[in-house]
């Protein structure tokens, strides 16, 4: 069966992708988030044409297909819109056999442990304690990832004295059996991120992520062998050399993969791969809750060397107010501090009507 129609349901932070094959079957997908609405606009240029009358089974071959075509474009862009057109694929897939795309790529429907990921920075230390306790008591969540540093701050702090503030206060504050884990998205040098580790230890911290730029792994690397505790990376990446590159050299000690900055599912799998043979967990990037978090949550379920649990923005309207009526029934419901994968076909989810409605509408069309 060929795919003949692409179409995009856009805003500025989110696109949705509507793959049709020949006897009618669709699928749905999404682009990654921020400036989705310029990533539509490529999906449409660079992507849409030459899969048009293509099959739709040959995943591989239409990724390779479009980089062949597009080589002079091998970034994080074309990807990104990529991305669309693979989850579309994979949800018509799991349509098409009427099984969840979890089962497709060798696991089962169930529950996923979750880790409640907080993306502020501006929060006072104390607030965020406060707010760790309640999502424990109420929701059940029993691991936590909170902000260090100022993003990308060149070694400065969010506000002075904040970093040590709020890892102590956190240690101080909650149960001890609470996992505690930090984010310094790429803040510190090696020296700095080394004596910012020891602090992170002495408090029970067992989670360094991106202690220096991402784009400098050769100092992540200095602070993952300095260190007894999981230094972790990789989500901005998305390059299969760079992924080759960093497992050999045991840049960090758990790997960080985003589905959607990645290409989409099928590449996500040969990265997971690679990580595997190299030894290393795969606890993938999930920062929000579009179709990242579903799509991850399947994907997680199914490879072989997944972490511990599913990285779950606790940030609601204020923080993400795009991500508010994605999605029909409540796919995201936490019961236990856990995610729940259903047996539904495809991605198991569907994509709130109001919002396609609401939404710029653009479609390439198959010309025979």
């Amino acid at each position: 069966m060929k795919i003949i129609k692409l179409e995009t349901f856009t805003k500025p932070y989110v696109s949705f992708v509507k793959i049709t094959i020949e006897d009618g079957s669709i699928g749905f997908g999404q682009m990654s988030t921020y400036h989705a609405d310029i990533t539509s606009q490529i999906f449409h240029k660079q992507v849409a044409p030459w899969v048009l009358g293509k099959e739709y089974y040959n995943f591989d071959d239409l990724e390779d297909f479009i980089f062949e075509r597009e080589h002079k474009f091998p970034g994080s862009y074309l990807l990104r819109a990529i991305a669309g057109l693979d989850t579309a694929l994979w949800d018509l897939k799991g349509k098409i056999e009427n099984k969840p795309v979890v089962s497709l790529i060798g696991g089962n429907p169930g529950k996923l442990r979750i880790y409640g990921s907080s993306m502020k920075r501006d929060i006072k230390p104390n607030d965020e304690a406060e707010r760790f306790k309640k999502l424990f008591n109420e929701k059940g969540i029993d691991a936590f990832k909170f902000r260090i540093g100022a993003e990308c701050g060149r070694g400065i702090d969010e506000w002075q004295g904040r970093t040590e503030e709020i890892v102590k206060k956190i240690y101080n504050s909650l149960d001890k059996n609470i996992i505690k884990m930090v984010d310094a998205n790429s803040c510190y040098n090696p020296s700095q991120a080394i004596e910012i580790g020891k602090l992170l230890i002495d408090n029970g911290v067992t989670h360094f992520e991106e202690p220096c730029p991402y784009w400098k792994p050769e100092q992540t690397k200095i602070v993952t062998d300095s260190l007894k505790i999981d230094v972790t990376g990789g989500e901005q990446d998305c390059d299969l050399r760079i992924w080759r590159d960093m497992v050999k050299k045991n840049i960090v000690n758990i790997y960080q993969p985003d589905v959607m900055y990645i290409g989409g599912l099928t590449k996500a799998l040969k990265v997971a791969k690679i990580i595997e043979d190299g030894g290393y967990i795969c606890t993938p990037h999930a920062a929000n809750l579009s179709l990242v978090t579903i799509c991850t949550m399947h994907f997680l379920k199914a490879i072989n060397n997944s972490g511990p649990y599913l990285e779950f923005t606790i940030e609601g309207s204020d923080y993400y107010p795009w991500q508010k009526d994605l999605f029909l029934n409540n796919p995201f419901q936490i019961i236990e501090g856990r995610v729940e994968i259903t047996d539904l076909p495809g991605w198991g989810v569907e994509i709130n009507p109001k919002w396609l409605e609401g939404a710029e509408y653009m479609s390439s069309l198959y010309d025979s």
